[in-house]
């Protein structure tokens, strides 16, 4: 605009710009002309370079972010769901029902009886199939096309013949493997030796000693060992053959009976120091006999001094008094459940028994991999004694140990003050009660965060998980990132004709009209309540519904109303006025978005009357925001 004026004041604007640039003319009577044209200042345009580059840089990081597959398209599936639009007639789906059968040779049925009204449909195929339907003009007469994915109980394993393993469910295993599995525990089984039989090929073992034959190699030629080694860590999650409880924990293989089953207390006691002096955590001993002996004893408390925990079967004869070594004072003694919990018939019992586990009967027998001592091949067979139940315990007694407790008698004490009472016990035929392995666990770790639980807490962390970012959650980021460059958008546009001072406070009040510090609405601080961290994470327009977890937008604080009242309340302050205003233009940039991205508002439902609202209450915050910086700067 061309204007008679006196010669221009020299004006800077706090940042230091010049704001104006003028050109000035004389008239043929002397008087001044001058031409004034706006422009940004050369610091404006180079934070204005760096912005863009900086939103080039972040749209491009969320455009591979939302290309990257990630973990939610590498689930397993060998049929495909179908999910016509409501909207077609029966007879049109049936068409395109048939339609399908007869192209690609398959054919689709209804998922079950309640499916129809949903008009899902499952077809049996593969990734080929899939990629073949999406493209066809059938999807545009379906809601969606995607693989039924096949999921999977969590801890439970894969082996065909878990599900034998009544045993193994009845002390609770399951839940106590959700902690611990045995890691970094050394278990070693004084018995006829262990074959490393197929089932057992993932399962660490470290050096033993055949005190039979006098050699390294301890191998099984009995069966026994074997059988009771499976118990302890047989290989798990293997897609074979059968489960074990402390399936992580290395065995060390001591072998001290023989082909015939028998073997001799000075080999016993040998076993028992060479594990107590080559790292043995537990030492297990499914074998006993009537005699007591001095140098058993001793070779026992040698081992306990060191640390170990020992375990050893009650014994097999139905008496009321427990087999040595069961009975020695630093040596649980184990009797047998079977699958009904109540004592095998088989099972000693009184003194000398610290605790109860299942040994088995002939209504159901402990499954596991062994040898056939004829053929040495392996086979799974069902024993049953008191010699498949120690197995059991020295097992839990690892993953009690791996929980971080070291000592011998703290191990002995979790075992049997977690164990289920048996309340009439007048023989004590139970012991403490029946083992249960998740109580132990429990009890191990009760006022402990280690470094699993702090793992565990980092990967069900929201934005902090590692599996956030590699899973296709971080698109959830984009609208964010859009609301936040929005508002910043905005406020350069606007400060580019109308120059203002830019402060810590006016950038807060763009996050927190347009996307709050949303990094804490899905942080999770172990038992903490997470509604304040709902809120503290979501912008204005979302705190309708933070507190109650809803996604959907409440009308009064989504809408022009709280920018238009604080603008109202705080244009007279000279500081917060500015935030007042920058909370328009981030409402503005909030409601544009949520437009487009997920227009969901309280009694408007999630259609087109519900954009129609928040894009109106947009363009109104943004003229608010506007009007308001416009007089500010003009009344400066």
């Amino acid at each position: 605009m061309i204007e008679q004026q006196p010669p221009p004041k020299t004006t800077k604007d706090p940042l230091g710009r010049d704001p104006q640039a003028a050109a000035r003319k004389t008239g043929a009577d002397g008087e001044n002309w001058v031409i004034v044209v706006n422009k940004p200042s050369l610091n404006g345009r180079s934070a204005m370079k760096k912005f863009f580059l900086l939103c080039l840089f972040l749209i491009g990081f969320g455009w591979a972010i939302s290309n990257f597959p990630g973990l939610a398209t590498q689930g397993t599936y060998d049929s495909i769901v179908l999910d016509f639009r409501e909207d077609l007639g029966a007879a049109e789906i049936a068409k395109e029902v048939n339609a399908i059968a007869q192209q690609y040779q398959v054919a689709p049925q209804l998922n079950s009886e309640f499916s129809a009204g949903d008009n899902v449909y499952v077809v049996k195929g593969d990734r080929t199939l899939l990629n073949a339907l999406k493209k066809s003009n059938l999807a545009k007469d379906t809601e969606y096309i995607e693989p039924n994915y096949v999921y999977s109980a969590f801890g439970i394993p894969n082996d065909p013949m878990y599900t034998k393993q009544w045993n193994l469910r009845s002390i609770n295993v399951e839940s106590a493997w959700n902690e611990t599995k045995g890691s970094g525990t050394t278990v070693a089984i004084i018995d006829s030796g262990i074959t490393p039989v197929a089932d057992l090929k993932e399962t660490k073992f470290v050096p033993g000693y055949d005190f039979v034959n006098n050699r390294a190699e301890a191998y099984d030629d009995h069966g026994h060992g074997t059988h009771v080694a499976g118990t302890v860590a047989q290989s798990t999650n293997n897609n074979y053959g059968v489960a074990g409880i402390a399936y992580e924990a290395a065995l060390m293989p001591l072998k001290v009976l023989s082909a015939s089953g028998g073997g001799t207390v000075s080999d016993i006691a040998e076993a028992i120091k060479f594990a107590a002096d080559n790292g043995a955590d537990v030492i297990n001993m499914s074998l006993g006999g009537s005699g007591e002996s001095q140098l058993m004893s001793e070779a026992i408390d040698y081992a306990h001094s060191k640390g170990v925990v020992i375990i050893a079967a009650a014994g097999n004869s139905g008496e009321s008094s427990a087999s040595y070594p069961a009975r020695y004072p630093h040596v649980i003694g184990v009797s047998a459940l079977g699958p009904d919990d109540e004592k095998a018939s088989y099972s000693n019992f009184g003194a000398g028994v610290d605790i109860a586990a299942p040994g088995g009967s002939e209504m159901g027998k402990i499954l596991q991999s062994t040898i056939d001592p004829e053929t040495g091949a392996e086979v799974f067979e069902g024993y049953e004694g008191t010699s498949m139940a120690s197995p059991h315990v020295a097992a839990v007694a690892a993953l009690v140990k791996a929980s971080g407790i070291t000592e011998p008698d703290s191990i002995r004490s979790i075992l049997l003050q977690s164990s289920r009472t048996v309340t009439e016990d007048p023989l004590n035929h139970f012991g403490s009660g029946h083992l249960d392995a998740a109580a132990a666990v429990q009890l191990a770790q009760r006022g402990q965060i280690n470094f699993r639980d702090f793992f565990r807490w980092l990967r069900d962390n929201g934005y902090l998980s590692p599996r956030f970012w590699i899973d296709g959650g971080a698109v959830a980021l984009l609208p964010k990132v859009a609301m936040v460059l929005g508002s910043y958008l905005l406020a350069f546009f606007m400060r580019n004709y109308f120059p203002f001072a830019w402060t810590w406070g006016f950038s807060g009040g763009l996050i927190a009209g347009s996307s709050g510090f949303f990094g804490l609405r899905n942080l999770f601080v172990f038992d903490l309540p997470q509604w304040p961290l709902r809120v503290m994470g979501s912008s204005i327009p979302e705190l309708g519904g933070a507190i109650n977890g809803s996604s959907m937008l409440n009308p009064f604080f989504a809408s022009v109303l709280i920018p238009g009242i604080l603008i109202a309340l705080l244009l007279g302050h000279r500081q917060w006025k500015w935030i007042a205003i920058a909370i328009s233009i981030g409402f503005a940039s909030s409601l544009a978005v949520n437009a487009f991205v997920s227009p969901a508002v309280w009694g408007l439902g999630s259609g087109l009357l519900a954009q129609t609202f928040l894009i109106v209450n947009a363009l109104l915050c943004f003229g608010l925001a506007r009007l308001a910086i416009k007089t500010e700067v003009q009344s400066a």
